[in-house]
């Protein structure tokens, strides 16, 4: 995984070494990782996803 490149779901869930779909569940909730769609896909960009995790709660991480 490099950070030069967009993130899919796949990417995002291995960085942050949770399943997939808890990521799908959040994004139906409006909770985790700032993500857009880009057609039929949801990409991140690794920046947002790393800004998001470091902001979180230390109880929460």
């Amino acid at each position: 995984m490099t950070t030069n490149k967009l993130w899919g779901i796949k990417d995002v869930a291995e960085y942050l070494g949770i399943p997939e779909q808890t990521l799908y569940q959040w994004r139906t909730k409006g909770y985790g990782p700032p993500g857009r769609r880009v057609g039929k896909y949801v990409r991140f960009r690794p920046a947002d996803v790393i800004e998001w995790f470091e902001r979180l709660p230390a109880e929460v991480a």
